[in-house]
């Protein structure tokens, strides 16, 4: 079978790499310069490793992408370490990465910070049963089980700040998921995430698929028997290519533009999946800015112009950047806020007092370089009854799947999950092959 996929993202590039191991002839087609889509990187003059454009890591229970990091043969790249994440209160970071900084936690009293481990041990290591969990918002349950102090000083924060004015919509399977799948252990590769994409994008080449970068796909059209035209733009503007199978990586609004003859309810249910856009501003420092040794520290929304504030040199050493301490300042908020529309500029001057709240002796003279990056589909808001919500890979149209990062529910989107999602997009396109066989079609056959 010819399978197209658009986009080479993480998800993508797995879903190409399967599907060319068995037999399918692939081509890929990504918009950007690069491979890797949400985990592709950029790189100054300076720097011996790229960064992320959207801050990464993994963590030591992602079994997928362990398991592929094993099969290309990469597994030596990547390394863990155990850096400091800390929460943000009354002036100053307390270290939340293990048991004991739980429980010296004051923003809580001590039997509170109990109730809260025994909880958290329950979600984490007892309960399996996200399909009750998700029934109910996690803010009501934790506050409920946890108990009103630790709803508002730990729970509420984390809430606000990944979703914003949605914090109350959101499911309590959610945060379980949270709490199921990650350590304190973390990820990393030697030469970033890039290194990885890249890696996997040479295997996926190797295996015969071809990979067109700079080549964003205009149409999709479909023919007659089964058969599916895609039309390229970019690079290969106007190019098209019949093929038996087509899987889209990327948001339910990609989808509908790309396959507007979809059927009318199954747009209209596309439409009710909604999500958060991420902005990102990277900055460059001459100095260390969180000299605890901090890696991720979680300010509150209600005082920090954003949610995250990652030094990346406290977890990855600033030699292979050039001597740089590299900060991101990162939210997810909705595609029509404000910061989808500031310059970099402008974000700079705005974030650039909460880097002195941090850091008393930071100075605006620290900052040697800053770059911007922003996506409008980058966390899916998932609701009470969320599951109801979630199409099948396979879509009403036959040769068309759909794989997204809203598909990876009850888990939270990243690297590991686009592994997994790529993984059974293409198993479900392997058996669509066998049909086509059984019924002798095939864009292949017919050409022979």
């Amino acid at each position: 079978m010819k399978v197209a996929i658009i986009g080479a993202g993480v998800a993508g590039l797995t879903a190409a790499y399967d599907l060319a191991r068995r037999g399918h002839a692939v081509v890929v087609y990504e918009a950007a310069s690069v491979a890797g889509g949400l985990a592709s990187g950029f790189r100054d003059e300076l720097w011996e490793w790229p960064l992320e454009r959207f801050y990464h890591h993994l963590f030591e229970s992602d079994t997928a992408i362990r398991s592929l990091v094993q099969e290309i043969g990469f597994a030596d790249r990547l390394f863990f370490r155990r850096p400091i994440t800390a929460q943000w209160w009354n002036g100053r970071a307390y270290a939340l990465d293990g048991v004991l900084p739980v429980l010296r936690f004051p923003a809580v009293p001590f039997i509170d910070r109990l109730r809260f481990g025994v909880v958290a041990a329950y979600l984490k290591y007892v309960t399996n049963d996200w399909q009750n969990l998700e029934k109910v918002t996690a803010a009501e349950w934790t506050s409920r089980w946890c108990g009103p102090r630790v709803y508002r000083e730990i729970w509420r924060p984390l809430l606000e700040g990944k979703f914003g004015p949605h914090a109350d919509d959101v499911n309590m399977a959610w945060l379980w998921a949270r709490l199921k799948a990650r350590s304190f252990r973390l990820g990393y590769f030697v030469g970033g995430f890039q290194a990885f994409c890249d890696a996997l994008l040479e295997q996926v080449r190797r295996l015969g698929a071809v990979v067109h970068l700079d080549a964003p796909v205009a149409a999709l059209t479909p023919l007659d028997d089964d058969v599916w035209q895609v039309t390229a733009g970019g690079a290969l503007s106007g190019a098209a290519e019949d093929v038996d199978a087509v899987i889209v990586t990327g948001s339910p609004t990609l989808l509908a533009r790309l396959a507007p003859h979809l059927p009318a309810a199954y747009l209209s249910n596309l439409r009710t999946l909604r999500s958060m856009g991420a902005v990102v501003l990277t900055i460059a420092l001459r100095q260390q800015l969180l000299t605890d040794g901090t890696y991720w520290l979680m300010p509150p929304k209600r005082e920090f112009p954003f949610l995250a504030l990652v030094e990346h040199t406290n977890f990855i050493e600033p030699s292979h950047y050039g001597g740089d301490h590299l900060i991101y300042c990162g939210d997810y908020l909705d595609p029509h806020h404000e910061y989808f529309r500031l310059t970099a500029e402008e974000l700079l001057q705005r974030f650039l007092p909460a880097l002195a709240r941090v850091n008393p002796h930071f100075d605006p003279s620290w900052v040697r370089g800053y770059w911007l990056h922003r996506e409008p589909y980058a966390q899916p808001i998932v609701p009470v009854n969320h599951a109801r919500n979630i199409p099948p890979l396979a879509t009403p149209l036959r040769g068309l799947f759909w794989a997204s990062m809203s598909q990876v529910y009850p888990w939270d989107r990243g690297t590991n999950y686009a592994v997994e999602l790529g993984r059974r997009v293409a198993a479900e396109c392997h058996r669509y092959a066998g049909m086509i066989r059984l019924r002798g079609g095939g864009v292949a056959l017919r050409t022979q």
